[in-house]
């Protein structure tokens, strides 16, 4: 086994979710990150913690089927020829998993798959109906020790447009590092924003928008609930988000490719939307409850390893010279004590290119331009 397999496992393990004796643990993960997964099964061991394995997660073969299935294949066969025709399914939140989840302590979920695209042909309705239905089990994932992370599949090479080999050395060079510092790079970010009341984006002639984030937290993520980690984040006020963004980077979004997302916000609210690419799945995601048409989330990349493009959120939205925004659900923690958390079955990320023609602005002082933060060599007033 290669190593650095071994050096991933032992940071989720002591770094990412601070495993205990006695933690009963869940390992979600396709069957192509096997090596993981045996490297995580090792590691608790160790530790004396309990360990069951499941692929629900990540199991896209095996979840297409049921989707496409699920009704009857004639109401998926009429949803596959008319808009709407899914918009009757119902799922229900299957209990037996929710016990699952509310009987453990961990919770880690690694990202392989063998073909990325697995479930492009799923309704896109449907897969919103579905994930109405999983939000109570994802609401008590959220309350456990939880880390999210990649494994280098070659299917996942393949989307990033690498050799597997090079793959590997990317995910690697991201995940096993020294999370002390980047922590500490990343805490000056965090001490301008944390105290800040409001936040404006710009790049180019397509993005422009401002949002309050006073009395709300700004996080640092080091690597905790997402491996690899490499940005701060916090939760816009949901009424308080002015302005048009174009996502100049796509995004894989049920296993459909979404690009050039446009969105316009007046009062907090997406009020005109469009996509080069389907645009019918963007139309579903903000359709899914009213929350799904408001932010959720700003977020500033700030991992330098991640130094390419490689349609993978887990990792773009870590990149330098980049900034994130989501539609849908706010994380507890980005929330201030009395202000309002932004509430959706959905949580989806989008990506603005930052490093030409761009800035961030904190209350009115340019803090970051063309990538460069203030606090790093380079930066130009």
């Amino acid at each position: 086994m290669d190593p650095r397999i071994r050096e991933h496992a032992q940071i989720i393990a002591n770094h990412s979710v601070d495993l205990e004796e006695g933690d009963n643990v869940v390992v979600d993960a396709h069957p192509v990150a096997e090596d993981l997964v045996v490297a995580l099964h090792e590691v608790i061991g160790e530790h004396g913690a309990n360990p069951v394995t499941t692929s629900q997660r990540t199991g896209k073969r095996s979840q297409r089927a049921y989707l496409r299935s699920f009704g009857g294949s004639e109401a998926q066969s009429a949803s596959d020829e008319t808009s709407g025709d899914a918009a009757s399914i119902e799922f229900e939140t299957p209990e037996h998993e929710l016990a699952l989840i509310q009987n453990t302590d961990v919770y880690i979920a690694i990202r392989a798959t063998d073909n990325a695209t697995q479930t492009s042909d799923v309704d896109p309705e449907t897969s919103a109906a579905y994930q109405q239905a999983q939000r109570p089990i994802l609401e008590d994932r959220l309350s456990k020790r939880w880390c999210l992370t990649q494994f280098p599949a070659p299917a996942n090479a393949q989307l990033a447009e690498m050799s597997t080999e090079g793959y590997e050395n990317f995910v690697w060079d991201a995940v096993n590092k020294d999370w002390d510092a980047q922590r500490e790079h990343q805490e000056n970010m965090v001490e301008i924003m944390d105290p800040a009341e409001e936040v404006r984006i710009v790049s180019g002639d397509t993005t422009d928008v401002t949002m309050s984030v006073e009395n709300n937290p700004t996080l640092n993520d080091h690597g905790e609930h997402n491996l690899p980690g490499g940005e701060v984040f916090t939760a816009p006020q949901p009424d308080s988000v002015e302005g048009e963004v174009l996502f100049d980077m796509p995004l894989y979004h049920q296993g459909r490719e979404i690009t050039d997302v446009y969105l316009e916000f007046e009062g907090g609210e997406v009020v005109s939307h469009s996509a080069a690419k389907n645009e019918d799945v963007l139309t579903e995601v903000l359709n899914t409850d009213d929350g799904a048409r408001r932010l959720g989330e700003l977020g500033i990349g700030m991992n330098r390893d991640i130094d390419q493009f490689t349609y993978n959120m887990l990792f773009d939205e870590k990149m330098g010279d980049t900034v994130h925004m989501a539609v849908g659900r706010a994380y507890d923690d980005t929330v201030g004590e009395g202000n309002e958390a932004n509430d959706s079955a959905v949580h989806v990320d989008m990506i603005v290119d930052m490093s030409e023609d761009s800035y961030i602005e904190v209350d009115g002082e340019v803090v970051q331009r063309n990538g460069t933060f203030r606090f790093e060599d380079g930066f130009e007033e």
